[in-house]
């Protein structure tokens, strides 16, 4: 509930006021800056998708003692404790009506920066492969670190709540950035400059980018949609309404790019199916030519076409073969997962990943002839590696507890995996490819949350978040594992570097 405005009618309210309904305590306090429907303005969005990070107590805290170097001011002076549960309440129900958020909706939020100008060359002497981003969540900022120096060469404000891995153009000039409430941020790196934004949703999970830049896909909950975007200028390319095989809407739970087919992948949170929509200039005709039990148009008559696959089951998240030929695909119920062979649109092996594995953070690595996955698990202590030729299990690490993020680098040794959860989310694991071992347990500041690794362009660093209000980004060498230097930040979260994502390194999620 930040950057909200304090209303003059607010200036005046006691706790000795006439009582009042929560819808009121709204109107007179929150909608300047969230809205008069909730879904966000100045401030970011009040309802239940958005604010699943401040549930219960932390909601009420925020509203009573407001939130630190934002325009979100405290009302425990000015309204009682009853009032400020109830308001609480109020914020955490369903919206009772969804407006429409489509083309003109979209484009009518887009703000082009005016005092933009690009810059031929960059403005800093770094190499322009080696840029870090540190997403800070504290005050929602990133910060632009050079790679060799670990100097901060700009520090930007970005939409409330950044969710899922910004995004580079293909040449690394050009960082997306999405928000839970659905806004899509460019910004250029060689300016140190915003470009623009747009609200492609009102809640949204992701983004991806097509291998050529032209396109940005953003992944909505509310509503049911796939925004697909220009990158040039953030222009509305389409609108694709998701509802299943049999007309049951669904929320989108991620996009993925899978370069090789020139296509965005689905992962559907409501119905049994992945969806393949292309953005090639000659997408493949598939449907009754090739299988009945795969829907597509044949041939096609619209821009970015869509093919629908039903899947066994519900797939929440995805890891993908080096060929985007195979999508590896979670189990909702955790027990497992299924291998789905995007040629012929079926399933070809079982998983043996119980303990819901968060493959969406799978990486590879070569080990002896194979190459193998290794993902970590959000309910089980445990680390599975996968043998991506046979689909076996090659070894289940056991761990100090469930992890959420896992990193390596080719030119490292090393698998990095934090324990997320729990107890012992101080503890970050580095594992030994070769041996799969356990090989050092790191535990860098007692008590505080550990979490994400990034690497530099060359592996020799890898960057560590103390994930607090007052963390750091941690610098180690990643060979002798000793710490070289922490740079304070604002709860960091995840940190991207260009070559590794541009290049589509083994050791980072795409």
């Amino acid at each position: 509930m930040t950057r909200l405005i304090v209303s003059l009618s607010a200036l005046v309210m006691t706790v000795s006021a006439p009582f009042a309904d929560p819808v009121t305590d709204y109107a007179e306090n929150c909608q300047e800056c969230h809205g008069v429907n909730r879904l966000g303005g100045l401030g970011p969005a009040l309802i239940p998708q958005t604010l699943g990070r401040m549930r219960g107590p932390n909601l009420v805290s925020v509203i009573r003692n407001g939130r630190a170097a934002t325009q979100m001011p405290a009302f425990g002076e000015i309204m009682s404790d009853s009032r400020i549960d109830a308001l609480s309440a109020f914020l955490q129900e369903p919206l009772a009506d969804v407006p429409p958020w489509g083309d003109e909706e979209i484009m009518a939020s887009r703000v082009l920066n005016e005092d933009y100008q690009p810059a031929d060359k960059p403005v800093w002497s770094s190499d322009p492969m080696n840029i870090t981003l540190a997403v800070e969540t504290g005050d929602h900022h990133v910060s632009v670190l050079d790679g060799d120096t670990f100097e901060t060469l700009d520090r930007f404000a970005t939409p409330f709540a950044v969710h899922g891995g910004p995004k580079f153009s293909p040449e690394g000039r050009y960082v997306f950035i999405m928000s839970r409430d659905g806004w899509v941020q460019k910004y250029d790196l060689y300016a140190l400059k915003e470009v623009g934004r747009v609200r492609a949703g009102l809640n949204s999970r992701n983004i991806a980018m097509s291998h050529d830049g032209k396109w940005i896909a953003v992944a909505n909950y509310l509503p049911n949609t796939l925004t697909i975007l220009s990158a040039e200028d953030l222009s509305v390319a389409a609108v694709q309404e998701i509802k299943g095989k049999d007309g049951t809407p669904s929320r989108i739970s991620a996009v993925y790019q899978a370069p090789p087919r020139k296509s965005f992948v689905l992962a559907l949170k409501d119905v049994p199916e992945i969806w393949e929509v292309f953005y090639g200039p000659n997408p493949p005709h598939y449907g009754f030519a090739h299988d009945w039990r795969i829907e597509g148009p044949a041939p096609h008559t619209k821009p970015f076409p869509v093919r629908k696959i039903t899947t066994p089951d519900y797939l929440d998240d995805f890891f993908f073969d080096q060929s985007y030929e195979y999508v590896m695909g979670a189990s909702r119920s955790g027990a497992g997962g299924q291998v789905i062979d995007l040629v012929i649109g079926q399933k070809t092996a079982d998983l043996d990943l119980p303990g819901m594995p968060h493959l969406g953070s799978g990486i590879t690595w070569k080990h002896g002839d194979t190459t193998v996955m290794a993902t970590p698990h959000l309910k089980d202590n445990a680390v599975s590696v996968i043998d991506m030729q046979t689909w076996k299990t090659v070894k289940r690490i056991e761990t100090l507890g469930p992890g959420f993020f896992m990193r390596s680098h080719e030119n490292s040794p090393y698998v990095w995996v934090d324990v997320f959860f729990g107890p012992n989310r101080d503890v970050m694991h580095v594992i030994d490819k070769e041996s799969l071992e356990i090989v050092k347990t790191l535990r860098p500041e007692k008590g505080a949350t550990v979490a994400h690794v990034e690497f530099t362009r060359d592996g020799a660093h890898a960057l560590v978040s103390i994930w607090e209000e007052d963390g750091a980004v941690i610098v180690y060498d990643a060979q002798t594992l000793e710490e070289i230097r922490r740079l304070p930040m604002k709860k960091p979260s995840g940190k991207y570097n260009v070559w590794n994502k541009i290049t589509f390194s083994e050791g980072t999620s795409h």
